[in-house]
């Protein structure tokens, strides 16, 4: 009888070890509830797919495994433009954007308007006052993309294969341009042929002589290989740029509200260590072009605004030539 005892009281005991087991096993270890799908156009050296890899990392580890972030670099799932698109449609969550979003709403055209900005004190400037929270605010209500932060993109450059020190020297030059009605606006009124072009394109496109010249910041230019097919990185700073990441709002407003919270406080940190990239990187890349033999040509800044800034203002609506002017006198 005391054999029988002593196996009934294992057995209870074996069963509830079990049970205590199945109940504390780690959370991380359940299938996710939420599993989000960013796009990027930048390669997996970038900074910023190394930022969302790392935003991956800790919205996994502070949500206990409930959401789970998969990034995709090189535009492998969609060229930028199209990626906004399938956002919008919740097909995929995430990617970063800026200036490209002017194709929907006129504001976002001075998240990159051609000589406008002077620095990143400017840029911060308008960010964080009531003309960078109205554009915020619009491409929620507009647009169905939450910003969840910034990513300084620094100064945008030209990039050829003749030296280019006044706008006379663009005549006729085939300039790819992202799809953004200042950015056509611009480099036409200088004496370029812009012509738009998915990002993924671009080397190819300068490789086989398609497009002459191209524009963007030093990361950009050094991540994407550039140097191998362009020989002069011209000094033009005609912009102050900078791009947010994004999610979908749909997508964003399924969360409950402590995921929002830990997904919110995990994109400030995203900025933090994207910002932290930066400026790293900011201090090395310019070197390394050097290295790669392009041969950095300072340019006449104020010519190539002069010319340019008529056409510019022109382009935009009367609504928005207020919004010039008031950034204008905030400076």
């Amino acid at each position: 009888m005391k054999k029988i005892n002593s196996l009934f009281y294992k057995c209870i005991l074996y069963t509830l070890i079990c049970i205590i087991a199945i109940h504390c096993k780690p959370k991380q270890n359940q299938e996710p509830e939420f599993t989000l799908r960013a796009s990027h156009l930048v390669n997996d050296q970038h900074t910023w797919f190394k930022a969302f890899e790392y935003f991956g990392e800790i919205l996994k580890e502070r949500s206990n495994g409930r959401i789970v972030l998969q990034n995709y670099h090189s535009e492998q799932i969609a060229k930028e433009i199209e990626s906004i698109r399938m956002v919008q449609t919740e097909v995929i969550d995430m990617t970063v954007t800026g200036s490209l979003l002017n194709n929907w709403i006129e504001i976002m055209a001075f998240c990159e308007l051609p000589f406008l900005l002077r620095d990143s004190v400017d840029m911060k400037n308008l960010i964080n006052g009531p003309i960078g929270k109205r554009m915020e605010r619009e491409m929620i209500e507009k647009t169905g993309l939450r910003p969840v932060g910034y990513f300084q993109s620094g100064l945008r450059h030209l990039t050829s294969n003749k030296p280019i020190k006044h706008p006379d020297d663009l005549k006729g030059l085939i300039v790819r341009v992202p799809n953004v009605p200042s950015f056509v606006t611009a480099w036409g009124a200088l004496g370029a042929k812009p012509t738009p072009m998915a990002f993924s394109e671009v080397f190819t496109s300068l490789q086989q002589g398609t497009v002459e010249a191209q524009e963007n910041g030093f990361a950009l230019i050094k991540s994407t290989g550039f140097y191998e097919v362009q020989k002069y990185l011209n000094l033009t700073s005609h912009v102050v740029s900078w791009t947010y990441p994004v999610i979908g709002e749909k997508q964003f407003q399924k969360f409950p509200d402590d995921l929002k919270k830990i997904f919110l406080e995990c994109a400030k940190d995203l900025q933090v260590y994207e910002h932290k990239l930066y400026v790293e990187s900011q201090k090395l890349v310019q070197n390394e072009l050097k290295e790669k033999g392009m041969i950095f040509v300072e340019v006449d800044k104020d010519a190539f605004s002069e010319k340019c800034k008529d056409a510019i203002y022109n382009s935009l609506s009367p609504e928005m030539q207020k919004v010039y002017h008031q950034i204008l006198a905030d400076r």
